[in-house]
Parts: structure tokens; sequence; C-alpha cells
């Protein structure tokens, strides 16, 4: 598992040399700009646990308090950094963000978080192109789910491509993420071509 020894002497050298070289340099680009990029341990963290009480899987009560769940209860992490892994993981969903954009709730820590913007583009990527096609087939088997019906059926995994899948290079936030969305994104819609 990242990091090892190794990569955690070479994360150190890194900071360390960071650290002296920028101390030179204007507020622009100082250490603190480094500072704000993203942490990778809470990115880390949210990708691993952002499903692990997903409520298509978990009853409701499992899911009724994640902190405790898998952070209290599993002793991963002690510092501060555990509630916004929470936070992350609670809002990581298509379904969640679009609730909270029909209903005017998005605050500004959703358009700013950029841990939050890595774990949904990382999950949102995995539902499109070839694998994620076969995601949507492999769950809509799972829960009995029709691949195609007569008109007028919604409840298909071909309508799945319609309401979400189709929409999600759209919702994609990373540059990284729009990048690697582009050619996933054209595959989906050959698909329903």
């Amino acid at each position: 598992m990242y990091p090892n020894v190794q990569e955690q002497g070479a994360l150190q050298a890194a900071e360390n040399l960071m650290n002296r070289i920028m101390a030179r340099y204007d507020p622009s680009h100082d250490a603190f700009h480094v500072q704000r990029q993203p942490d990778l341990l809470v990115v880390e963290l949210a990708a691993l646990l952002h499903d692990v009480l997903d409520k298509k899987y978990v009853s409701e009560i499992e899911a009724a308090d994640p902190y405790g769940y898998f952070l209290l209860s599993s002793n991963l992490i002690s510092d501060g950094r555990a509630r916004q892994i929470v936070r992350i993981v609670e809002n990581v969903s298509w379904t969640t963000e679009k609730e909270l954009r029909s209903t005017g709730k998005i605050e500004e820590w959703h358009r700013v978080c950029v841990e939050l913007h890595c774990v949904q583009d990382a999950d949102r990527l995995d539902a499109i192109g070839a694998f994620g096609i076969m995601r949507c087939a492999a769950y809509s088997a799972a829960v009995n789910r029709p691949l195609h019906a007569p008109p007028g059926r919604l409840d298909t995994a071909v309508q799945h491509f319609y309401d979400k899948l189709l929409h999600i290079q759209d919702r994609l936030k990373t540059e990284p993420g729009k990048q690697m969305g582009t050619k996933r994104h054209q595959f989906v819609g050959d698909m329903t071509a």
C-alpha cells in the first residue's frame, strides 16, 4: 500500500527540498501554495471507503453513521481529517449531488473541495467508457433490471445511459478528469447511437 517506507522517505526528502527552496519565493508560489494541493491521504481513504456503506447494499441503520462505522471503530485516522473524509464519502454520489443541485443546497465547500472533486471524478470515470458499460450491465443483472425494453419503460440499463451516464462528462470537475472523460463519454455516446 502507498506509501511504503521507501516512498515515505522520498516524500519527506521532496518536502524538505520544497520547504528549503520555496522559502525564498513570493507568496504566489511559496510552501503554502503546495500545502493547498489535495491531501492525498484524504483522497485515497475517501476513494477506498466511498462505497463501503452504499445504500444499495447496506441497511439505512448501517449507513447512518459513516464516521463511527469506519473511522472511529476501525481506528483508521485519528486527526481532524476524519470528518473531511466522511463529508467527502457522504457527497461523492451522483444522486446526492443531483439532489443538492435541485434543492439549491450546493455549498461553497462542494465547489472548492479539491479532494471531493478528485474522488467524484474517479468514481464517475469508472461509470463511463467500456468498463462503465460493463458495470452498468452487471448491476442491471444483479438487480434483475432489463437491459432494454419496449418504449415507455424507464427502469432499464439503456435508460440509465440517458438518465446518468451521458451526463457525467458535464459534471467532471478536475482537468485530468475532463480529459480522461472525453474518450469514455464518446464510447458511451457511440453505444446509444
